[in-house]
This record gives C-alpha cells, sequence and structure tokens, in this order.
C-alpha cells in the first residue's frame, strides 16, 4: 500500500506567458491602447480579450446584459400561483438551503414577498436533525401550521415524492433550483430550473439566487406594472447585495449576467445600510484584528475574495454549527444593536467551526494513512461516529486539494450509542475534472439512500451496511472514468514575473479585474529562484508565513494557507519557485502587497547551487586549495558568532535545525561571510575539539552543547591547521573561542 506521502503528487505547473524574459509586442500594444501595465494587458489576451475594443468592453461591462427572466420555464405558472396566493392571503413559505447560497436566497425571496404581504414565513431544515432538501416531516409541519404554498429556493429539485406528499395534504409547491435535475422532474406547479433540458434560458450558471432574483424580477413586473428596465432596477437596489453574496459563495462563474449582478451588489455593499452587512463587516473585522469605523469601512473596496473568505465562512458557520435561521435573522433584522449580537454570534459560530474542522481534518489524516489504499483506489472514502456533518464538507474539500483525488466522508454522528446496520449516515464530497460526482453517484444509486449536488460537489446518505459496497461501486466506476493525467493535479498561471514587478501599484490595478470568480479567476504568477530570507509558523504550525527577497533590498511577504513549515521544508536561505495571487494587506492604516502562495518549492536553481556547495566542500576537505577569495578560511568572530546562535537556540530547547536556519541566524545577528562552506567547517572543528556532540540528517543537525568551564585553543585543531595551509597566500593567526 502507498502512503500519501508517497502518494502526494507535485503539481504540474502550466504558465501561459513569460514577462520576466520578453513582453510580447502585441501585449504592449494593449497597454498603450489601454493606460494599462503590460502585465493587466497580458491578462486580459490571456482571458480571450485579444483587441483592445473587446478588452475596453470587459473591462467597462458594455456587452453584459440581463436575459429575459420569463425565456425561464414554469416561470407564468410560478408567477400566478403566488400572485393568487398574494391577493389571497394565503400562507407561503420560503423553503430554503442552510449554506450561503440557500440563506441569500431565502432572505431575499422572503423580504420580497413581505412587501406585499404579512402571511410569508420561511423554514431550512437543521443540518444536524434533517439534513439536506426538502422533507416530509418538514412539509407535515407546515401544513399543519397553516401554509398554502412552499416556494423552494436553492433545494427541491429531486424533491419528488415529497412534492406529492405536500399535494396530499392540499399544499402547492413552486420549486427554484439551480442543481443538476435527474431524468424525471417534480409533479409541482412550477419548477424553475435552467438547468431543465426543455428550459431555454440561454444562461445556465445562475446560483440558486440568481434563480430568485430572476423570479421576483418577473413578479415585480407583473405586480407593479413596471416596465422591464425599471423592474430590474428596483430590484436591483434592494436585494443586488444579497444576491452576490451567494453567487460568489456558491462558487458561480462570474461572466454574463453573474457579472452585472455581482458587480452590482458589491458596489451597494461598499454602501450597504443593510444593518446585519453593516454589523457582520464590522465584527468580521474585530476580529482580524482592525475595528475600522462607518465611515472607513464604506469607503473600503469590497471584492469577491473578501465576500468568499471573510464574509461568506461566518455566515456558511451557522448553518455548519448551529442553525441556519441566525444567519436569515442577521440579514432580517432592522435594529442594529440586534444585527450587532447576532453578527457576533455568527463570528463565535465560525471559530467553533474551525476548530472543529482541525480535530476532524487530523483524525481524517490518520484513517488515510492506515486506511486508503492509494494504488487502487482513486476515490477516498471514510466515515466516523464522532465527525460534525457540517464540517466534513470542508475537510473533503481539504482533502482533494491535498492529493488531487475525489474524496468522500461520512458522518454517522447522532445515530445513537449503539452500531446498527441500519443507520444512514449523511456524506459530503468533493470530485476533480474528470470525474462529474453527480453520475458517480447515480451510478451507485442502488446503496444509496439520497444524493445530489453538483459535478464537483455533492451529498448523500448511505447506511452503514452499504458503506463497503459504496465505496467499492464508487471506485470501480471512478477507475473506469479517471486517466492517470485526470488525477495529476495541475495549477495553471498567467504568466511568470520579476521580483520588481511585483508591487502595491499591480495589486491595486488588478482590481480593474474584478469581480473574479469562475470564469474570470484570480490571477495567478509565477515566481523563479526567489531567496526565502526568513520562515515563520503561524496559527500553531497550520501555515507558514514567508519573508522572501532577491538580494537587492526588496523585500516581500507571503502567505501559505493549510502548509506547515515541516510539510513545505523551505528555510531561510532557500531559493524558492512559487506560483502566487496578489493581494493587499491593510494593518493599521497602511497598506503593503502580500503574496499568496498557491504553491511552493525548492527551486532547481537552488538544487544545483546546493550541489556545486556540497562539491567544493568535499574537494577542500579531501585536501583542495582555495582562494582568500572564496572566504573558506573562518576567524575567531565566525566561530564566537556561530557558537554563540547555537547556544542560543539551546538554551531556548532547540536542539535540532536545519543548515540553512543556522547559517541566516549567523547572517541575521552577526552579519559577517560565514558562507555554507565555512559553516560545515566551523562544525566539523567545534565537533573535533569536543565542544559539541552532533548528527548530521540530510541538511539538518542535531546537536548537544558540551559545557565548557574553559576557552578552548582552536589551534589544538588539525583541521584549521590543515585548511590553513591548503589557502593560498594566507597569514599565521592564534583564535580562541
Amino acid at each position: 500500500m502507498i502512503s500519501p506521502i508517497e502518494n502526494k503528487k507535485e503539481k504540474k505547473w502550466i504558465l501561459r506567458e513569460n514577462l520576466a524574459q520578453r513582453i510580447p509586442e502585441e501585449t504592449v500594444q494593449m497597454a498603450r491602447d489601454l493606460a494599462v501595465s503590460p502585465i493587466v494587458a497580458q491578462l486580459l489576451i490571456n482571458r480571450g480579450y485579444t483587441d483592445a475594443a473587446s478588452a475596453r468592453s470587459f473591462l467597462h461591462m458594455e456587452s453584459e446584459m440581463l436575459c429575459d427572466p420569463f425565456l425561464l420555464r414554469d416561470i407564468e405558472p410560478a408567477i400566478a400561483r403566488i400572485r393568487r396566493a398574494l391577493e389571497c392571503g394565503e400562507r407561503i413559505t420560503v423553503y430554503g438551503d442552510y449554506d450561503v447560497d440557500g440563506v441569500t436566497s431565502v432572505c431575499t425571496l422572503y423580504l420580497f414577498l413581505r412587501r406585499y404581504s404579512e402571511h410569508i414565513s420561511y423554514y431550512i431544515p437543521n443540518r444536524a436533525n434533517e439534513g439536506y432538501g426538502v422533507s416530509k416531516s418538514a412539509i407535515e409541519k407546515l401544513a399543519g401550521e397553516g401554509t398554502a404554498l412552499i416556494i423552494t429556493v436553492d433545494t427541491g429539485i429531486t424533491a419528488n415524492e415529497e412534492v406529492l406528499y405536500a399535494a396530499s395534504l392540499g399544499v402547492d409547491v413552486v420549486v427554484t433550483d439551480h442543481h443538476e435535475c435527474r431524468s424525471e422532474l417534480p409533479e409541482a406547479v412550477a419548477v424553475i430550473n435552467p438547468h431543465r433540458p426543455d428550459c431555454p434560458y440561454p444562461f445556465k450558471e445562475l446560483a440558486g439566487v440568481g434563480v430568485v432574483f430572476k423570479l421576483i424580477c418577473a413578479l415585480q413586473e407583473r405586480l407593479t406594472g413596471q416596465s422591464r428596465l425599471d423592474a430590474v432596477g428596483d430590484v436591483c437596489r434592494h436585494y443586488a447585495d444579497l444576491v452576490a453574496i451567494g453567487t460568489i459563495a456558491d462558487v458561480m462563474p462570474i461572466r454574463d449576467e453573474n457579472k452585472l449582478i455581482v458587480s452590482y451588489g458589491l458596489h451597494l455593499i461598499e454602501h450597504t445600510a443593510r444593518p446585519g452587512l453593516v454589523a457582520l463587516m464590522e465584527a468580521a473585522a474585530n476580529r482580524t484584528g482592525s475595528a475600522p469605523t462607518v465611515r472607513k469601512r464604506k469607503t473600503r473596496k469590497i471584492t469577491s475574495g473578501y465576500i468568499g473568505y471573510t464574509l461568506a465562512p461566518r455566515i456558511n458557520a451557522a448553518g455548519r454549527i448551529r442553525s441556519a435561521t441566525e444567519a436569515v435573522e442577521l440579514f432580517l433584522a432592522e435594529d442594529p444593536d440586534e444585527a450587532k449580537r447576532l453578527a457576533e454570534d455568527l463570528c463565535e459560530a465560525n471559530r467553533e467551526r474551525q476548530t472543529e474542522e482541525n480535530r476532524i481534518m487530523e483524525e481524517a489524516f490518520e484513517k488515510i494513512y492506515a486506511e486508503h489504499d492509494f494504488e487502487h483506489d482513486p476515490v477516498i472514502v471514510l466515515d466516523s461516529d464522532g465527525w460534525h456533518h457540517g464540517i466534513i464538507g470542508i475537510v473533503a474539500s481539504r482533502i482533494t486539494e491535498k492529493f488531487g483525488l475525489p474524496s468522500i466522508l461520512v458522518s454517522f454522528e447522532g445515530c445513537g450509542l449503539v452500531y446498527g446496520s441500519d443507520d444512514v449516515g449523511k456524506g459530503s464530497g468533493r470530485s476533480i475534472k474528470g470525474l462529474n460526482l453527480v453520475d458517480a453517484l447515480v451510478h451507485c444509486s442502488d446503496c444509496l439512500v439520497k444524493f445530489g449536488g453538483h459535478e464537483l460537489a455533492a451529498g448523500l446518505s448511505v447506511t452503514r451496511a452499504n458503506l463497503p459496497l459504496f465505496r467499492a461501486r464508487i471506485n470501480e466506476y471512478a477507475r473506469s472514468v479517471l486517466s492517470e493525467e485526470a488525477m495529476t493535479p495541475t495549477l495553471e498561471g498567467d504568466c511568470i514575473l520579476k521580483f520588481s514587478d511585483i508591487t502595491l501599484s499591480l495589486a491595486q490595478e488588478l482590481q480593474l479585474l474584478e469581480p473574479y470568480g469562475v470564469g474570470n479567476p484570480v490571477p495567478v504568477f509565477a515566481l523563479f529562484g526567489v531567496e526565502i530570507l526568513e520562515s515563520a509558523a503561524v496559527s500553531g504550525g497550520r501555515h507558514t508565513r514567508f519573508t522572501l527577497g532577491t538580494g537587492d533590498g526588496h523585500v516581500l511577504q507571503a502567505m501559505c494557507f493549510g502548509s506547515g513549515m515541516e510539510e513545505l521544508s523551505l528555510f531561510a536561505g532557500d531559493l524558492a519557485d512559487l506560483m502566487f495571487t496578489v493581494d493587499i494587506n491593510e494593518w493599521n492604516g497602511r497598506k503593503s502587497v502580500q503574496l499568496i502562495i498557491k504553491d511552493i518549492r525548492r527551486s532547481e536553481e537552488d538544487d544545483r547551487r546546493r550541489a556545486q556547495l556540497a562539491d567544493r566542500f568535499e574537494t577542500i576537505r579531501a585536501g583542495g586549495s582555495f582562494s582568500p577569495e572564496e572566504h573558506v578560511l573562518p576567524c575567531r568572530a565566525d566561530f564566537a558568532a556561530t557558537y554563540t546562535v547555537i547556544r542560543r537556540l539551546a538554551r531556548m530547547g532547540i536542539d535540532s535545525f536545519s543548515h540553512r536556519v543556522l547559517l541566516t541566524k549567523i547572517h541575521t545577528e552577526y552579519g559577517g561571510d560565514v558562507n555554507s562552506i565555512k559553516l560545515r567547517f566551523i562544525i566539523l572543528i567545534f565537533k573535533e575539539l569536543n565542544l559539541l556532540t552532533i548528527q548530521e540528517q540530510g541538511d539538518r543537525y542535531t546537536v548537544r552543547l558540551h559545557n565548557a568551564t574553559t576557552k578552548t585553543d582552536l589551534e589544538k585543531s588539525t583541521l584549521l591547521r590543515r585548511l590553513r595551509g591548503q589557502e593560498r597566500h594566507n597569514g599565521q593567526e592564534s583564535y580562541h573561542v
């Protein structure tokens, strides 16, 4: 069986242009025509905008337009049923999902309908107790409370039996969803989903909240008699912020009408007066170390990255750890104090989520080491009785990202203390390009309770008894469709840059290409042969911070999230190649450029340099001569600095460190000209003189200092005397430490 370490494949880097060596003439011309930097011009060309006219249109969104909502199949019967419910005062329940897309979908439709009726409620199932999707028990509860019409948002496309059950209780259902359809649709009053095979709507990549947006645009037009343009404008002014958040969080392509909606929504968020959003942004800022005033918050640049990495995890945390209704109530809140309390609760839930995620991650990796056969099974399937249902999807994403393989985590949490073969576990899966996860689950449908989702992410339920069969069947299917190439992780980058290209000015100019997302990804760049000046563990070793330089005084900070120093095995003094995105870090009112590392490895140049130094060291050690310019022969100050640094590390309890770390600390604390070869001879001389005991393992030293009571006469070192004789034109000196 192959271990995960052996299995973890180095990502294949695919880079489109090397701007560090040559800037193509067409790129230079594009930069002149648009008055942008050659780097931004190249990014536009990489995205298919090869002439100034199309690139300008992309930057100013001149070609994007909103599609006619009445092109959606079943939009007319949906409007008719909703209008009747509003006019007759019937109780309408908006039934949603517990993720960000579901929460924003619920809020958007609820807020819109409340403009026309007081008889509006919402329902989101509890992830732990009810699981994903529409359930008969929920329908029965809602019917008992007087609901006459259920409108599903971001869910319901596979709820065939549940819709029939609702009809038997006298409850009508309108389904709005964006997940993949099965061969048979629910027999609802209306099923609105752009993925329906018979739906002529031209843009298929709406989020669940995007489908809701189109529905309420059509409703607004019919209910008010406004023109289509006026109706859309009214809806955008009220709800585009929520639509943008849901669209970004659900990783929908940011192109065509999604790009228009998201762009307008981000602008609204920058100047929002929605109490829940104001409170959430302020609470998130407080948690990250800064507390901007309302005035500063209103002028900050809101990006898709800010939504995806700051707001979305906090909104999601409610549904994962507690109840998604907390997030809904935040966005519905009208009182600022209530909004502040709810926002703080979401931030606390997010911290709980992070703690639980780390615990599950550790257990999952232990299981991978112990159980998974990488040689035979391309899909990692893990299960546990103690994993939180709301967290396993995040961990599955981390596993797939790390190993480049599809993964499915199943939790039997809450099944009781008695082990039972009929226990139903809830699973969450993530996939890779080349394996459509929904198709794979269809292949295994006879051994699943239920399932649904997208090509690359899906949820499922499976009994404990059927789990071994499911594991075998999905791997059987994966072996039949996945090629070796598909299982080789790749990382695509836009271009190779020079170190000096990366400035705050560039980071600010890249905002011209916003909003980013699928279809318009955040630009990824590459640097080669960059020196690591310093590396440091962050967040208990889960992340790594690097200080990078090139020897000319230009220094950059870089963060590598999700990888510790030990895993990366890169230290001060190493040369590295890296692929990264460019970010702006704001701290205490000061802005600086920061790299977010996507992948990093020791450069081939570093390997060559190490090999050359090792060869040269061995040549001199064997008796070869050397010149003074090589700085091989140590002086008294070199010995003193090295010994002092080792002693200080020992007093800190650090007795194992790399050659590079020791060399960097000597340079940092004492300067001088101690190089790699000189340091190795200093260590050998210390060892010869019994000042320390040292073991070498590759590039690392494990050292134990001996308690010296008197100064050591370095003249007693045979090696030092021999080195003096090997140096051409050197004088004689006597050294003590």
